[in-house]
């Protein structure tokens, strides 16, 4: 396999800060990009300050700008904005969440770029888009996931509207824009030209509410809270067990007869309440009970045991702990030991992408604030010893 990186000689110039852009840049940087991220020198990316900590680097930021180089440029400074621009002509991708409209005040925005570079795609992640009634409107992952929807159908019929664990606005707009990049670096082969990438936060999670969206509009129905449970697919549910919980997914009908044979109830094939999905997500309050009062006669490992050997999808519901011990996710080198300048070995999350003979993986630790800014200075732009020691001195690199 190939230690080469599909993206391999694409640069990419980051100007994104926290989660959703850091994550879309952190999957180029797995792919082999060469990604450039441009902070603000004083402090630097926010989530540089946001625990967990090792020692006193954030494993936050760790986790999310592994492989990537530090650049402390003032773009508000017109000397650093021109450092910039001159980055910009020679990158192939530059990925901003700024507010709209900050960038172009910045003197960086899209139009900017593409005058010194028509090839660049520029892509940007916000709240609610570059346009749009509500464009201006700040926005968080949390913000999305409340006007996108997802909230109002997470939790149980008795509980208020439920934020889902992880903020999945922020990865959702994350994987969106990391795909429309890859689509537009694919147009630009075809046309030469650069392309505009606009990803908001509320629009994918919209996007990934999928069928329940076809219900309002095909039924006129608003969907409420339902637990574990799925509105279209009967059992596809949480069961309580023995000493835990357990889920099933028998998604169609010949996984629900093999489910009957695991419980030893093959009666309930013919039983006209559960012969078809339909009928059992009409009824599946009373399938439930049959289902939970053979669960709950046996642990969780021999449920898991029994149905797996009858090839019914199940799982155990896994604490992150028990995700970290798994010899699965260790096979899949989901767990990545890497070294972390100023810390040493540190444990990350890896890169889901498995591909052959490219091979996706983490390319080194994350960068201390401005680590590389001298090295990029010189190497990329030829910026001699001197003029660096002034443009520090002047307040536009660190």
């Amino acid at each position: 396999m190939s230690e080469r990186g599909p993206l391999e000689g694409v640069r990419v110039l980051d100007l994104s800060r926290v989660l959703a852009g850091p994550f879309c840049t952190m999957l180029l940087a797995d792919l082999g990009a060469e990604v450039i991220k441009i902070e603000e020198p004083e402090r630097g990316d926010d989530a540089r300050s946001f625990p967990p900590f090792v020692g006193d680097q954030s494993a936050y930021f760790i986790n999310v700008n592994r492989g990537k180089k530090s650049i402390a440029l003032n773009l508000k400074h017109p000397k650093g904005r021109e450092i910039f621009l001159k980055l910009a002509e020679i990158s192939d991708v530059v990925v901003e969440n700024f507010r709209p409209g900050v960038a172009e005040r910045l003197g960086i925005g899209y139009e900017d770029v593409r005058r010194v570079n028509p090839k660049i795609v520029y892509a940007s992640i916000s709240g609610f888009g570059q346009y749009g009634p509500y464009r201006n409107r700040a926005g968080y992952d949390l913000i999305g996931q409340a006007m996108g929807g997802i909230m109002s159908i997470t939790g149980w019929p008795d509980t208020p509207p439920t934020r889902v664990g992880t903020a999945i606005a922020d990865i959702l707009a994350a994987l969106f824009c990391c795909t429309g990049i890859l689509a537009a670096l694919r147009a630009r082969e075809i046309t030469g030209e650069g392309q505009r990438v606009d990803v908001s936060l509320v629009d994918s999670v919209v996007a990934a509410c999928e069928a329940y969206l076809e219900m309002y509009l095909v039924e006129g129905r608003v969907p409420t809270r339902i637990g574990n449970r799925y509105e279209f697919v009967y059992p596809y549910d949480s069961f309580r067990t023995k000493d835990g919980w357990v889920v099933i997914g028998a998604g169609n009908d010949s996984l629900w007869r093999r489910l009957c044979e695991a419980m030893g109830m093959e009666e309930l094939v013919g039983d006209p309440r559960f012969e078809t999905n339909r009928r059992r997500v009409e009824n599946h309050g009373e399938l439930k009970t049959i289902i939970e009062e053979w669960t709950r006669e046996r642990s969780t490992r021999e449920v898991v045991e029994i149905l797996t050997e009858h090839g019914v999808p199940c799982a155990p519901v896994y604490t992150i702990r028990d995700v970290f011990e798994d010899e699965h996710v260790a096979a899949r080198e989901m767990l990545v030991e890497i070294r972390q300048p100023g810390v040493g070995r540190i444990k990350v999350v890896g890169c889901p992408i498995k591909m052959e003979p490219s091979k996706a993986r983490i390319r080194g630790g994350a960068p201390l604030l401005g680590q590389h800014t001298d090295e990029i200075l010189e190497e990329l732009l030829g910026y001699s010893n001197e003029e660096i020691s002034r443009l520090r001195e002047e307040g536009v690199v660190r």
